[in-house]
């Protein structure tokens, strides 16, 4: 009897187990946005435009938009129990339309596109919310088209990461990429739709 009333609470364990991963996964810790290696490109602020805003395509006092195809880019921060993250920061850089960075170390003979800041940051609203308006990124040389993205709270950077186009066929080819799960890798990856000001993305981070 003893042996049966064993074997029945071990049972019960496996059930509420196994029951566990049925849950709707809203109701589970979402998984961490994967972290990526910052590169040698990241501007400090000296290297930076006076205009620094979440507009990466217009630079203040210049007519001209960036080249390039725009996009928005946008999503929610929250932590791995679901609660958004008010007044955080969050930092993107890329490459110009033409391949080439705002920062010195990129000394390739190749003409930096004036019109595009390269650098900007946003900070998320009460629901952890944050917005850009930027260009769908290109190819750098030995990489695949790609955004950084970092992003800090009250000083303290909580996520370095990086963000890919969707089914792009030179993700297969990334060192970087190849290094993530499948998993990992949807959760960085820009799926593009119309929106009412062009095509856009949603990539929500958890920190």
């Amino acid at each position: 009897m003893a042996y049966s009333k064993s074997r029945r609470n071990i049972l019960a364990g496996l059930s509420s187990v196994t029951g566990s991963f049925l849950l709707p996964r809203s109701v589970l810790a979402a998984d961490l946005t994967p972290r990526a290696a910052e590169g040698p490109f990241y501007p400090t602020r000296s290297m930076r435009m006076n205009d620094t805003d979440n507009d990466l395509v217009k630079v203040a006092g210049l007519v001209r938009e960036a080249g390039g195809e725009i996009i928005t880019l946008k999503g929610q921060v929250t932590d791995r129990k679901g609660t958004p993250m008010a007044g955080a920061r969050i930092e993107i850089w890329q490459c110009d339309v033409n391949g080439k960075y705002l920062h010195p170390g990129d000394n390739r003979p190749v003409p930096y596109d004036r019109g595009f800041q390269g650098f900007g940051h946003d900070v998320t609203d009460g629901a952890g919310n944050y917005a850009f308006r930027t260009i769908k990124p290109t190819k750098y040389p030995g990489r695949t088209p790609h955004i950084h993205v970092k992003v800090v709270d009250q000083g303290r950077e909580l996520l370095t990461t990086q963000f890919y186009l969707d089914g792009d066929p030179d993700n297969a080819k990334d060192g970087l990429y190849r290094r993530m799960s499948k998993a990992e890798a949807q959760a960085v990856s820009m799926k593009f739709a119309q929106g009412p000001k062009g095509p856009e993305t949603t990539v929500n981070i958890v920190v």
